[in-house]
């Protein structure tokens, strides 16, 4: 598969996709923190507020946009951002969803093949509008169950996250360290969609060797890959998604799986982030 066949399959979704997405989950997270307490738990983010939480996505966002307004071209040295915090945390979801406006301008604003840095594997803009719509949706999603609300996660977004984890994480080694000590032997894992109506659907598989780790060409429904899974995890792919960001287990009832779980006991000890 030559490098441009790669982009378009990991990109499934137009551009501008993305920056309606971003508008639509930001919002929907500020209303949801904007409902609650500021000191409520995260559960999913271990010794996190809610306040907490409302802080890190406006945050991230305003710096993504820093970057993309710059278009920088070397790893930043740091965040300095002018954020314009409000000083009450109550006041905060307000403070997110203020923000929109100007997220939703340099998305809008910007060539999404305009080359610059980035971390993971696509070095154009575009990858950050991708990133911060996956930050924005699980956090979204962090939130909610926080307050005992059941997260509505749309199939397609899922399963692009899904595609942008798996296609990032060999490159998140930055910030997450025990990436890079994941090793392998050839096992190969795979991550399969279940749609709705129990069809196959995507299929994701990703390679462990003495390297590290591999994403390997996605499938789509009907494919059969020659080289057989060590071991298979079948759901939804919004449940693929929160198991992927450690939000839940393989051992779930969502999750079908098949194959040794001593590999899946090591991915998951390592992937974490």
């Amino acid at each position: 598969m030559d490098s441009e066949t790669t982009r378009r399959a990991r990109h499934p979704l137009p551009y501008d996709s993305y920056r309606q997405a971003v508008e639509r989950e930001t919002l929907r997270f500020a209303e949801v923190a904007g409902g609650a307490a500021p000191s409520t738990a995260v559960p999913s983010c271990p010794g996190w507020t809610l306040a907490d939480l409302t802080r890190h996505v406006g945050s991230l966002q305003r710096w993504f946009c820093a970057l993309l307004t710059r278009r920088v071209q070397e790893p930043p040295r740091d965040r300095d951002v002018d954020l314009g915090l409000p000083e009450r945390a109550d006041e905060w979801p307000a403070w997110v969803a203020a923000g929109v406006p100007a997220v939703a301008k340099v998305l809008r604003d910007t060539d999404p093949d305009a080359p610059m840095w980035a971390w993971g594997e696509d070095r154009h803009a575009r990858f950050w509008a991708r990133r911060m719509l996956c930050e924005t949706l699980v956090h979204r999603v962090d939130a909610e169950r926080a307050l005992g609300l059941e997260p509505d996660i749309d199939p397609v977004t899922a399963a692009d996250a899904v595609d942008e984890f798996l296609v990032n994480l060999p490159y998140a080694h930055l910030f997450a360290p025990a990436v890079a000590e994941l090793r392998g032997a050839g096992e190969i894992l795979a991550f399969r969609c279940a749609e709705p109506d129990g069809g196959p659907g995507e299929e994701w598989r990703v390679r462990l060797d003495a390297g590290g780790l591999h994403p390997l060409p996605s499938t789509g429904a009907g494919a059969a890959p020659s080289d057989t899974p060590t071991a298979t995890v079948r759901g939804r792919a919004a449940d693929l998604l929160l198991l992927l960001y450690g939000r839940s287990s393989y051992r779930d009832p969502a999750f079908e799986v098949s194959g040794g779980t001593e590999v899946l006991d090591r991915w998951f000890a390592h992937t974490a982030f």
